[in-house]
């Protein structure tokens, strides 16, 4: 079961303004469109957009950015990157935040073309124009750590936590990065210079989700204890893992049903959902992930949809996994896993 996968590796890490950020003017107004559809995951209809922009003389740069976004969604990363080169250019020659912007894609593109270089080259590009960008510091390092330059990668996270030394989410994203490559260590050794620091700035939910990651999970209960708010949901968010990870599945249940008894939330829901798997409640589950999914989030709708697919499967009602799954994979023809669930369901 999926509890936080990412339509997109490096795009979901740029900042969501970008994915928003053309002008909302009348007349881009088709573009405007094209990008609310891409909000929706709606790429193909995106594209019919951006053609009909084209068509009506609304602005290239931003048609051409918008067609590359779509590519990305659409897993068509050559034409994506195409489209963002073409893109570039109509720069002038002083860059803006849009040339940042469609750089930063491209770079994802090629990421996703496996082309690492070029993908490092963009990046160095980036840093030329601007030595304080501290999320290419970060970006690139993640790179070169998939290219195995595990040195190069923690001299640009390095970098990038100089720059930005009071961002605790950069410091946890580093970790993550360097555990799922197999160097938890190295990647703790970034949580536990916060934790060292005493930074007077830091909050008990601060304190409480670097212990979290730090494995540390009774410090992070009791920090997150004390920092709790029923209707904060990164805390209640927070709370409810940390309980998870001391496997008392009830309690973190608990946490989530509160919060969401006045605060609709498609992520809580996923974790109820997910909680309710462990304690083999299936039917239970399915009604949280249906819940989530009825929220429209398109940020959960990947990870909703595959595990109520799962639920399904545990209910027994392989018929229904099966239809929901054919309809899953038209919009994430990437997801190996789930084409794997495929081929079992079809066994069934």
């Amino acid at each position: 079961m999926k509890t936080n996968k990412k339509v997109l590796f490096i795009l979901s890490l740029t900042s969501m303004i970008l994915l928003t950020g053309c002008q909302n003017t009348g007349e881009n107004k088709n573009i405007t469109l094209g990008m609310t559809e891409i909000g929706q995951l709606n790429y193909t209809d995106a594209l019919s957009s951006f053609t009909t922009a084209s068509e009506k003389g609304e602005d290239a740069q931003l048609i051409l950015r918008g067609q590359g976004l779509a590519y990305l969604g659409l897993a068509r990363y050559e034409d994506a990157k195409n489209s963002f080169i073409s893109a570039l250019t109509y720069s002038s020659y002083l860059p803006t935040s849009l040339e940042y912007d469609i750089n930063y894609y491209l770079a994802t593109a090629y990421y996703k073309l496996d082309d690492y270089d070029n993908a490092i080259k963009t990046y160095d590009a980036i840093l030329n124009l601007d030595g304080k960008e501290s999320k290419a510091y970060y970006l690139r390092g993640c790179v070169k750590l998939d290219n195995g330059d595990f040195d190069g990668a923690v001299k640009d996270f390095d970098n990038s936590v100089k720059l930005d030394k009071q961002d605790y989410e950069l410091y946890i994203n580093i970790y993550k990065k360097l555990a799922e490559k197999g160097y938890r260590t190295q990647g703790e050794a970034y949580l536990q210079t916060v934790i060292d620091s005493q930074d007077k700035n830091m909050t008990d939910y601060d304190k409480g989700r670097i212990c979290y990651y730090l494995q540390d999970y009774e410090n992070a209960r009791n920090y997150l204890e004390t920092a709790r708010d029923e209707n904060n949901r990164d805390i209640m968010l927070m709370l409810g893992q940390t309980y998870e990870a001391l496997t008392d599945f009830n309690y973190a249940a608990s946490v989530y049903s509160n919060y969401l008894a006045s605060n609709p939330d498609a992520k809580m829901y996923n974790q109820l959902g997910l909680c309710k798997m462990h304690l083999i409640d299936y039917q239970g589950a399915l009604e949280a992930f249906d819940a989530g999914l009825e929220l429209e989030d398109t940020q959960m709708t990947q990870t909703l949809g595959f595990n109520e697919i799962v639920a399904y499967e545990y209910l027994g009602d392989f018929k229904k996994a099966a239809v929901l799954m054919e309809t899953y994979l038209e919009t994430y023809p990437e997801d190996e896993n789930a084409l794997r669930e495929y081929d079992f369901l079809k066994t069934r």
